[in-house]
């Protein structure tokens, strides 16, 4: 089992930034790939940033050039740098954990973003 806790969202001005935080406890393997989800009012759940034990990244392109993904693999915690923020951003952002040898994926509770346009 494992268990994520998200961090670090809230309310920011359009062009700005935010960085968002999730820690991940319990049991957790080395070929778990970490990521983040959002979801925003009225629209489908969208997979926009992914990092593997090796670093290895993978943007949407509605984030890519914006947001930055990183990962602490002693601590494992992944952290996520928003950059130039703007009101499609808002959406609650899940941090998620996939084990593909157990084909299992875990969630965060979620954390609000909001963009005022």
């Amino acid at each position: 089992q494992v268990h994520l806790v998200e961090s670090g969202g809230g309310l920011v001005q359009s062009g700005g930034s935010l960085r968002l935080s999730c820690a991940a406890s319990g049991n957790i393997f080395s070929g778990d790939t970490m990521g983040w989800y959002r979801q925003a009012p009225g629209k489908q759940l969208e997979m926009f940033a992914r990092i593997d034990i090796g670093g290895t990244v993978n943007y949407s392109p509605s984030v890519e050039g914006r947001f930055t993904i990183s990962r602490d693999n002693i601590k494992n915690t992944i952290s996520l740098h928003m950059n130039k923020l703007r009101p499609e951003d808002t959406a609650v952002y899940y941090c998620t954990l996939h084990q593909p040898f157990y084909d299992k994926e875990y969630w965060g509770q979620g954390t609000q973003v909001t963009v005022p346009s």
